[in-house]
């Protein structure tokens, strides 16, 4: 991708100059380069104590998941039985989406009376929130993240995280991207992210762990 804008800025600036009189010498033609993705590390099992732990859940709602085929398919299937075994766990519950998106949130995930809600305008939910006091309070040191997109407020929202020191789980089923290649991207990027955890060691402090909603238990 590099080399073909290479080119054409090149001839952009060739005809910018006026042209030439002459044709230019003749090129190697550009090579064809083929970009590996990386691998994503399997999930991990994790048990996790329903006393210090609390979910997170990022826009499920009406707005973004009618337009977004993979979050109905894919995501709310996983979800809505992890939702119901969060609830008879006892978890505390938190849900934060951005201003603009602030419509009907999914009734098979919707909140309950008790439930926290974050509203903000960035896609860090702790960002200028009182998210971070209010967990802390509660005794919460791990989050459970799931929602609306992998690239966008499940990453901001887990760096966000980690920077209050919080370890992160984040359930591969319950949140996605606009393609199978962003979700993968995605998944990278916020193991890569803070205090980086590329081999997915299960429940790193301060860390992401990629799990699945079956591989999670509730002590």
């Amino acid at each position: 991708m590099k080399l073909f804008r290479t080119v054409l800025m090149s001839g952009l600036a060739l005809a910018l100059c006026g042209g030439a009189s002459e044709a230019p010498a003749a090129q190697a033609p550009a090579k064809m380069i083929t970009l590996q993705m990386p691998a994503t590390p399997d999930p991990a099992r994790v048990t996790l104590d329903p006393k210090t732990t609390a979910l997170i859940v990022l826009d499920y709602v009406e707005d973004i998941c009618n337009n977004q085929v993979s979050c109905k398919t894919k995501m709310l299937p996983a979800m809505t039985p992890f939702m119901e075994r969060v609830r008879k766990a006892g978890l505390t519950v938190a849900y934060g989406t951005r201003a603009q998106n602030q419509t009907k949130w999914l009734k098979e995930v919707a909140p309950v009376p008790g439930d926290i809600r974050i509203t903000n305008t960035a896609q860090d939910r702790f960002y200028n929130t009182d998210l971070d006091k209010t967990l802390k309070a509660k005794g919460i040191t791990t989050l459970i993240m799931a929602g609306w997109k992998i690239r966008g407020s499940v990453t901001y929202t887990s760096v966000g995280a980690m920077a209050h020191d919080y370890t992160v789980v984040i359930p591969m089923d319950t949140t996605s991207a606009g393609s199978d290649y962003e979700t993968t991207i995605g998944f990278y990027n916020v193991l890569n992210s803070g205090n980086a955890n590329l081999a997915n060691q299960p429940l790193k402090p301060s860390a992401v762990t990629l799990t699945r909603t079956d591989m999670i238990t509730f002590q």
